[in-house]
């Protein structure tokens, strides 16, 4: 496991040192995770004073569809791990949180060390529960590594959760600082580094990933920034504090991060071609209990039921955090990301993503229309007060 890098806080470094050579920090970081890369250091490209970033129309009239999904949350964090179940090895890997798609490669790379640490001899098939982002990866990894693969599933994409997703490449909301261990701590980070190698493989429309610019915005300096961007600097390289006029937004403080934006719709539909492609076998069914995990063929089983895990495992810490979206007509001029006060803009294809929600202990799927104003209307206030650059 990876241990933390000597950029956090109890170095005496500030932080907008310590952001504007994070690039230099992650050559170290990754090499300390394991994975491959140039050992050349890559400055940043400075940003020219000025800004042209288009605002976005929010009106009701542009609103051209509604979401509603439950998260899998563990306040300690997910579960990744090997058990038996009767004569089978059983594999989790489940109870990601808000952060389900940017982990999945990472999370899913450690459940397949798992398989391949204590697969019985001459067992290279493998039984995959839950269809959704972490089953399909986890697919693909265990093909990589020659195992044949079926996955079980009551819901195919586009009918999965992490379809509902909003498919920023960003390692929050996975866990509460206060409850997890110091060993947790260091599998999220190992985690959160394969994840983003792994993810720059997919840039591209194929796999719908690209690179975008973040723009946090806050009433508050970044000394109070979220947990992550302490923990791990590497992973946001180039992060960038701005002054008041290098910004177009109605905001005293503003944290400027490039990192991916991954479409959920176009990801999803791809990976699920590649395992078929590779020989992989889908099954479509609800498996509803444990005695039916026993009966499966294959002597390996990896779980990623995801919030099923909770009845499924008898897993009693697993929560739903209801989440939705509400998505008004494509602007393709709007090539930026804002997040400000628990709301959130992505710019996705398939519409403008407007975001707010991380209702903990809710599985009520009914679209919530106050809240949905609520983050209408603080959108409308935000980009109606842009500057012009």
């Amino acid at each position: 496991m990876t241990a933390l890098l000597a950029t956090d806080a109890s170095h005496a470094v500030t932080r907008r040192t310590a952001l504007r050579w994070g690039s230099e920090a992650a050559i170290g970081a990754f090499l300390g995770a394991g994975v491959g890369c140039s050992t050349k250091v890559v400055t940043p490209v400075a940003y020219s004073p000025g800004y042209t970033l288009a605002p976005v129309k929010v009106s009701w009239e542009r609103i051209i569809r509604r979401v509603v999904g439950l998260r899998p949350f563990r306040p300690a964090g997910f579960v990744l791990r090997a058990d038996r179940l009767g004569d089978k090895v059983l594999v989790h890997n489940y109870g990601h949180g808000g952060g389900g798609i940017t982990l999945s490669w990472g999370s899913s790379a450690l459940a397949v060390r798992e398989a391949d640490a204590v697969a019985l001899t001459g067992e290279r098939r493998a039984a995959i529960l839950g269809c959704g982002v972490m089953g399909l990866t986890t697919a693909r990894l265990l093909q990589r590594h020659g195992w044949a693969v079926t996955i079980y599933a009551r819901e195919l994409p586009p009918q999965t959760t992490s379809n509902v997703a909003g498919g920023q490449w960003t390692p929050t909301s996975v866990f509460d600082t206060d409850a997890i261990t110091p060993a947790f701590r260091t599998q999220f980070n190992e985690v959160t580094r394969l994840a983003f190698r792994s993810f720059q493989d997919l840039a591209g429309p194929e796999y719908g990933v690209r690179w975008i610019d973040n723009y946090y915005l806050s009433g508050k300096p970044w000394s109070d920034e979220p947990e992550v961007f302490k923990q791990l600097p590497d992973v946001f390289p180039g992060a960038t504090e701005l002054a008041p006029d290098e910004h177009p937004f109605d905001a005293p403080y503003a944290l400027r991060v490039r990192t991916m934006l991954i479409e959920p719709a176009t990801f999803l539909n791809t990976l699920l071609r590649d395992v078929r492609i590779a020989g992989g076998k889908v099954v479509v069914g609800e498996i509803r209990d444990r005695t039916q995990v026993t009966g499966l063929s294959e002597r390996v089983v990896v779980n990623c039921t995801g919030l099923g895990s909770g009845a499924l495992f008898g897993d009693s810490e697993l929560m739903p955090v209801k989440g939705q979206l509400t998505f008004l007509f494509p602007q393709p001029e709007v090539d930026y990301l804002a997040i400000s006060d628990g709301l959130y803009m992505f710019p996705r294809s398939d519409g403008i993503l407007l975001g707010g929600t991380f209702d903990r202990g809710n599985a009520d799927l009914a679209f919530d229309f106050e809240a949905e104003r609520r983050i209408l209307d603080g959108h409308r206030r935000l980009f109606s007060s842009m500057r012009s650059g």
